[in-house]
């Protein structure tokens, strides 16, 4: 029996589905508009991760992972009060505004207790503040984050209203994370704007744990978590303990992993719970001696490790490719089975990661990719898994081609690349 990988109704997919092009493209017009006036602010490698990220995050709700769809469906079925009627246009409106507000509230409880950041610091690890920042986004915020929504349901939100509030809302947070647009003057006491949300960005003593509203800047200012800009202090972004890698799934698991190691050196049982529930910021007392003591200068230099010529061109490639199955993999997705969509999942994840490790100047990366190229060729043309007449196949097989023939002639386009630097 096959089954069908549908889309679930209680998820806000479709809307970014046909808003990431869209992103996309006004990723590069950034990135343009930066280079032409002086002021660039992308770097590939960085780049590349958020991307890669966003685009990774995206399987768990292809894949219909989780908890959502079930305690929402549950929630309206079991819970639900219908305070509100269903055809009114002032329910849009109480809607718009309870999502949000129900977005600050996980939104800044992500950046309070330990457990919470684990899946919401992947946003954060970013040094660069640009459109492509919007982008990396987590693959396990699919665990709680619908807790926050449940009351929403439970007072009558019907479920398109929810849906449809919750697309626009993520889709509003995408413009704000650009340094092109400065002050926007009185707008800046109600919405969130690319100047108050940078702030949210920084990890500047004065500036961090601020600005958490999604649209509207009035929550920040009514809990006192408000925080402008001042004209003597520059945001420096990213994290406090920095990443310090481009691999997503490391990204992915650092906080989770450091929490592990701390819960198991720690003494009292008491702290080895409490490094989970606790405030982001504690450590137990006989850890906190061993913190990393932090420097002006390692607060801020960015994590940048050389890479050469064909790294970058190679890098680069890989990007668009990725792009491009991604995309194919969710147009298409009624067309796969469940096995196949995780299968094109994996192939991203793997392509992705084994990127990261060539943007870190590890030549290694060449042969990890002939490797799967070889097995991604095996796997579409050789076993039942995959049908190969799909696009997204064609696409992964097309990418594996693509990467052999460069890393055969690797050496030679070393020399020709890198020719100016020598």
């Amino acid at each position: 029996m096959v089954l069908s990988n549908e889309k679930n109704i209680m998820d806000k997919s479709i809307l970014i589905f046909f808003a990431t092009p869209v992103f996309l493209i006004l990723i590069l017009i950034e990135y343009l508009y930066g280079y032409k006036i002086g002021k660039n602010n992308y770097r590939l490698n960085d780049a590349f991760t958020s991307i890669s990220l966003g685009l990774i995050s995206r399987f768990p709700t292809i894949l219909n992972l989780g908890f959502q769809s079930a305690a929402f469906i549950y929630a309206a079925d079991q819970f639900n009060l219908r305070l509100l009627p269903n055809d009114s246009a002032l329910t849009w409106i109480i809607a718009f505004f309870l999502y949000d507000l129900s977005y600050y509230w996980m939104h800044r409880l992500h950046h309070e207790i330990k457990l919470l950041w684990a899946t919401h610091v992947v946003h954060h690890h970013g040094e660069d503040f640009n459109l492509a920042t919007a982008l990396r986004q987590t693959s396990s915020g699919f665990l709680w984050k619908w807790i926050f929504f449940i009351p929403m349901i439970a007072i009558g939100i019907p479920v398109d209203v929810f849906v449809s509030v919750a697309g626009v809302n993520l889709v509003y947070q995408f413009w704000v994370h650009t340094k092109h647009i400065g002050h926007l003057g009185f707008l800046e006491k109600i919405f969130i704007t690319p100047m108050n949300h940078s702030i949210h960005h920084a990890k500047n003593k004065e500036y961090i744990d601020a600005n958490y509203g999604g649209v509207f800047i009035i929550w920040d200012r009514m809990f006192g978590t408000y925080i402008p800009e001042r004209a003597d202090i520059k945001p420096i972004y990213g994290t406090v303990k920095p990443l310090n890698s481009w691999n997503p799934i490391w990204a992915n698991l650092q906080v989770f992993y450091q929490m592990i190691k701390d819960s198991i050196k720690t003494k009292n049982i008491s702290d080895k719970l409490k490094i989970w529930y606790g405030s982001t910021h504690w450590l137990p007392d006989d850890l906190e001696k061993n913190r990393n003591i932090i420097t002006a200068e390692n607060f801020s230099k960015k994590y940048n490790p050389r890479i050469s010529n064909d790294q970058k061109l190679f890098g680069l490639v890989q990007l668009i490719l990725i792009i491009f199955i991604s995309f194919y993999v969710s147009l298409t997705l009624s067309e796969q089975t469940i096995m196949e969509t995780a299968i094109f999942g994996l192939a991203i994840v793997l392509s992705a990661t084994i990127t990261s490790i060539l943007f870190q100047g590890s030549e290694i990366a060449y042969k990890l990719h002939f490797l799967l190229s070889i097995v991604t060729i095996f796997a579409v043309y050789v076993t039942n898994f995959i049908d190969s007449a799909l696009i997204a196949a064609q696409l992964i097989s097309l990418q594996a081609v693509i990467n052999i023939f460069f890393i055969s002639l690797h050496k030679r386009l070393h020399n020709i690349l890198n020719t100016k630097n020598t």
